[in-house]
């Protein structure tokens, strides 16, 4: 696991020195069997003028996006997949919660906007509240 590629960034001379390195890293590692994870902090969403410093998406073979969300006074987790080379991709957006483990929850279907960072609220109180202790 490499915790973040922006602290790695930091370290290399430049962008292009880091992709080598990564790919010919994540190519040694899946020779050899090994689940690799990359975390990478960015602010804003992909393809809204927010992109990272850099672009290694292609060296993935899935690409997860988590963000916060505001519900009812609390701050909640969102977990989307944006990239999935193989299999079949899931389009939604589901709740993520960390409480003795991970869990991924139903679908999102009362908010619009979440991945945006500006949630709007469409559906109603009971709706958001279902699942939740």
């Amino acid at each position: 696991m490499i915790d973040s590629l922006n602290g790695y960034l930091n370290a290399m001379l430049n962008e292009r020195s880091l992709l080598l390195h990564l790919h010919e890293l994540l190519a040694y590692l899946s020779q050899r069997g090994a689940t690799t994870i990359l975390i990478m902090a960015q602010h804003g969403l992909i393809g809204t003028g927010g992109e990272s410093a850099l672009e290694a998406s292609y060296l993935a073979d899935t690409v997860l996006l988590l963000r916060y969300f505001e519900a009812l006074g609390e701050v909640r987790k969102a977990i989307s997949v944006i990239k999935k080379r193989t299999g079949r991709h899931e389009l939604t957006i589901r709740e993520l919660t960390i409480d003795q483990g991970l869990r991924v929850g139903e679908p999102i279907r009362e908010f619009q906007g979440v991945l945006t960072g500006s949630p709007m609220w469409v559906g109603n109180a009971a709706a958001a509240t279902r699942g939740r202790p």
